[in-house]
């Protein structure tokens, strides 16, 4: 391992050649408070009952999977260096007023420490809002982190920003190859455990999403990864109940663009009575009302994503939908799905025609004119903000700004109740 690679990154005493041992800066692995001895890398408080190793200290069970914090050792880091000051940005495309008003703000937000948070709608055009913070902070050979909390949000990312940067870009997930140091880097929250006081600016993108949500844990890791005069940014669509209660608070700065960067409005969910679904699934049928639904949303050659609350439910579904439409080119993507995004890119290019999905696909990908009907919509897995971002995925593109959006369900929940509502006055502050 190469020391510059080294710069900014946390590590054990197992993961450093003995070399590099001597050119580390030391860090307390655990640290007694008050109310009991806590990880410095994750933050987590030590059971002592339980994770006691035979010689008499402790270790971290949270966190072990990045290697084992041990209370008899430290941990060791390696201070960020300067990067060569360098124009990168290369993007040629416009924002709208709007965009270009948050985009400014954030700019502007590199001379004070107090973080802030983008609440943008889904399809405001988040990611390109970033671009100039991202380009003005390398401009002045600081280092940059996005961070987001799924694996295809962070790839979806990483094909935009290369294209549109000229700089190289680390990319790191559980799969990614290994990490490379240079001036930006997309990497899942949970990547964020390995860095120590890296980033001149760190933005996290998808609060709202898990396993980031109101975790405690990569809240500590995103408090290690920022330096101590860096900036943090929060993108989100739906606030999260720890943010919300910084903003009031006023620890954190909040700037909302509820409006889509074609200026249209948010699709509002149309709710549809839909009985006794798991019934008819188990009997090998497709309930009649929802036959009829999809048989004349195919009239209209726009793709469609049928989400579904687990596997096991897309599966027999999936099976059904083939039986019934076959003239259709319908999958499945799911979590396990091992050629997920394979089939992602088919279904964008339209070669794929019907998608069944989890809500591994709430977030991240955009799919030009798509309609969507979310299956038993007041399943306890559907949250408002997984609704919220799943009715973010109709309406997107400047050619269909509209679509259908359907609810399905025996009754509404409260989830669905709150993420209409939300989607409603959104809608409203934007002027519509």
């Amino acid at each position: 391992m190469k020391v510059e690679d080294c710069y900014g990154r946390l590590f054990t005493q197992e993961q450093l050649e003995v070399e590099l041992l001597g050119q580390a800066q030391e860090l307390p692995a655990m640290v007694e408070e008050k109310t009991g001895l806590f990880c410095n890398r994750c933050g987590t408080k030590i059971d002592k009952s339980k994770w006691k190793l035979q010689i008499g200290s402790y270790y971290c069970r949270a966190c072990i999977q990045l290697g084992r914090v041990r209370s008899d050792q430290v941990l060791y880091y390696f201070l960020q260096q300067a990067f060569p000051q360098e124009e990168v940005l290369r993007w040629q495309g416009s924002l709208t007023p709007f965009q270009s008003r948050v985009s400014q703000e954030l700019v502007q937000s590199l001379t004070d420490r107090k973080p802030m948070m983008v609440h943008a709608v889904t399809g405001a055009g988040k990611t390109e809002m970033m671009y100039q913070v991202v380009a003005e902070t390398i401009k002045k050979g600081r280092c940059v982190c996005i961070a987001t909390p799924r694996i295809d949000v962070c790839i979806e990312l990483y094909k935009r920003m290369t294209k549109d940067f000229s700089c190289p870009i680390s990319l790191l997930h559980g799969d990614s190859e290994p990490y490379f140091r240079t001036t930006l880097v997309i990497s899942t929250t949970h990547q964020l455990l390995k860095f120590y006081q890296a980033f001149d600016l760190l933005i996290i993108d998808e609060v709202d999403a898990f396993p980031f949500v109101d975790n405690p844990v990569l809240y500590h890791a995103v408090s290690n990864a920022v330096t101590k005069n860096g900036k943090l940014i929060y993108l989100t669509a739906t606030s999260t109940k720890e943010l919300d209660k910084k903003v009031k608070k006023q620890e954190i700065n909040r700037v909302s663009l509820p409006r889509r960067f074609h200026g249209n409005p948010l699709v509002i969910p149309r709710k549809v009575w839909l009985k006794d679904l798991r019934k008819k699934v188990e009997k090998k049928q497709v309930p009649g009302k929802l036959l009829r639904l999809i048989k004349e949303q195919r009239k209209t050659s726009f793709p469609l994503i049928l989400f579904v609350s687990e596997i096991e439910l897309g599966e027999k579904l999936l099976n059904l939908l083939r039986q019934n439409f076959k003239d259709e080119i319908i999958e499945l993507v799911t979590s396990k799905t091992e050629n997920r995004l394979e089939l992602v890119e088919k279904f964008r290019n339209q070669e794929i025609t019907i998608l069944v999905s989890t809500t591994i696909l709430e977030r991240g990908v955009t799919f030009p004119k798509v309609d969507v009907f979310v299956i038993e919509a007041n399943h306890r897995l559907f949250t408002k903000s997984t609704l919220v971002q799943i009715a973010g995925r109709v309406g997107r593109s400047m050619e269909r700004p509209t679509g259908e959006l359907l609810f399905l369900a025996e009754g509404t929940s409260q989830e669905m109740t709150q993420a209409i509502k939300e989607i409603k006055e959104m809608n409203r502050e934007a002027g519509f």
